[in-house]
């Protein structure tokens, strides 16, 4: 007996550890900055471990356990959020994404190839941004039930709703979500060309090619936070859009344009005497940029700059 209930625990806790990487993924969708999403993992960990063991044996799903548990503390975070984000220095912008890998695990009922390109797209820049359009409510109950495919009953106790008043959440997340989205560049490889002509543009000041690769309604954002220089609202427009990046990633002996994928979409970043000083985000439709996010925020370019992630587990 007593070795059957060390192997419960030994199983209990393989599953416990080997699922982190889903909590993580979780969490950053439905908060947008890695920073938070470890502090709400490490705090569902936390009320894991805080139980007895008879607690845990009780628990048949772990994984499932600590989902619901992630997800009560996201809302909770969500809305207190928005009280912080009130005060914060010009627009917020979610924390770009160096290795998507890292936050791309999921569950193991996602095996159909597109349900895991739902799954990427949900972690790009774009839909990040129009999920920062939802109710706290709405983002948690549509992260947990079209990305990660977990049924109504489920997310209920989430949330402290009905599994139907938590159905109507999803059908009106996704209303939302439809009129905001954006129109996905053709391909990939194309994508990244308008990287490549995007960059030399700005490396050789070429104004007219610069408004030539942007949509005439093209919107840019950037975040600074009120730590680095950035513009505090939208700009609009593909002549205003050209003359902001040219006044801010003006060439500068040492400045460098490098592309990398941003959030597992092609973008850049820019680096001066070697440091990282923006991580640019980009969406794309025909041979147009259709929307680009500029962070140049220090507190969220760790990933980038050598600092690495503040893994805690």
């Amino acid at each position: 007996m007593k070795n059957d209930v060390r192997q419960g625990v030994r199983s209990h806790e393989g599953a416990v550890s080997a699922n982190r990487g889903i909590l993580l993924g979780l969490a950053y969708r439905m908060l947008g900055s890695t920073y938070d999403a470890e502090d709400v993992v490490q705090e569902a960990y936390s009320r894991w471990y805080a139980m007895s063991e008879g607690e845990q044996r009780a628990i048949r799903s772990p994984v499932a356990w600590l989902t619901r548990v992630t997800g009560r503390i996201c809302l909770d975070h969500l809305t207190s959020a928005r009280v912080r984000r009130e005060r914060y220095v010009g627009e917020w912008i979610p924390e770009p994404l160096r290795d998507l890998g890292v936050w791309s695990s999921t569950v193991d009922t996602l095996v159909d190839p597109a349900e895991q390109v739902m799954l990427d797209e949900s972690v790009s820049m774009g839909m990040l941004v129009m999920l920062e359009s939802l109710t706290p409510a709405e983002r948690v109950v549509f992260v947990l039930h079209d990305v990660f495919r977990l049924p109504f009953t489920e997310i209920a106790e989430v949330v402290g709703r009905s599994p139907a008043a938590c159905r109507q959440l999803a059908v009106s997340a996704r209303r939302r979500l439809e009129k905001r989205q954006a129109r996905p560049v053709d391909g990939a490889e194309q994508h990244r060309d308008l990287i490549v002509e995007f960059k030399r543009a700005c490396e050789s000041g070429d104004f007219d090619a610069l408004v030539n690769l942007l949509d005439p309604d093209v919107v840019v954002h950037t975040d600074g936070g009120g730590k680095a220089h950035a513009t505090r609202r939208p700009i609009f427009g593909a002549e205003k859009a050209a003359r902001l990046f040219l006044g801010l990633l003006r060439r500068q002996p040492g400045m460098e344009f490098v592309g990398e994928d941003v959030n597992g979409r092609p973008g850049y970043i820019v680096r001066l005497n070697g440091a990282v000083t923006s991580v640019v985000a980009t969406e794309a439709h025909g041979n147009v940029f259709t929307h680009i996010w500029m962070v140049v925020n220090p507190d969220k370019l760790h990933d980038w700059t050598g600092a690495g992630h503040r893994h805690r587990i």
